[in-house]
């Protein structure tokens, strides 16, 4: 069996690592987790408002994975592994309100708005806990915050009255 050697590619350290780690793992876990479940809304979703809702739920779905590809990659660039199997989200990621099956479109919207909440606040979370360790860092969570809330803008807005 090979060694495996982790050559940190960064000069911040290994604190600023660290709370990287620390703050960004939730982060990915939930962007993972709205993935999947993005997914499973978008599958089942029905009703008068159905195409655009099946349609811009692809759209949280594709970004969701490149925001969690973000976060990632980042811990990874600091030197240090990311754990987001499926195992790992299933014991760190509280169960959602996404239906199994065929559901009506205010429903999904609801279910998916609410996941999106949750990492958003997972998200606030790192940016206020990197910006003492890790600004660069504290980069990508914004640049994360940002595009979700635009997300949940634009699923959100489907149910103003």
């Amino acid at each position: 069996m090979s060694k495996t050697q982790t050559i940190s590619m960064t000069a911040t350290g290994p604190e600023a690592a660290s709370s990287t780690v620390q703050f960004l793992t939730p982060v990915v876990l939930g962007l993972q987790a709205l993935a999947t479940n993005g997914k499973q809304a978008h599958w089942n979703v029905r009703g008068a408002n159905f195409i655009s809702v099946h349609e811009l739920l692809d759209q949280v779905v594709a970004n969701a994975q490149a925001f969690a590809d973000l976060a990632a990659e980042r811990i990874v660039a600091l030197g240090l592994p990311i754990d987001a199997r499926t195992t790992a989200i299933a014991e760190k990621i509280a169960p959602t309100a996404v239906p199994a099956g065929f559901a009506q479109w205010q429903d999904e919207i609801v279910a998916i708005v609410t996941d999106m909440d949750t990492i958003i606040a997972d998200v606030q979370a790192a940016i206020d806990g990197l910006d003492e360790t890790d600004l660069s860092s504290q980069d990508v969570a914004i640049e994360i915050k940002r595009g979700l809330e635009k997300d949940r803008w634009f699923l959100s807005a489907h149910l103003a009255a």
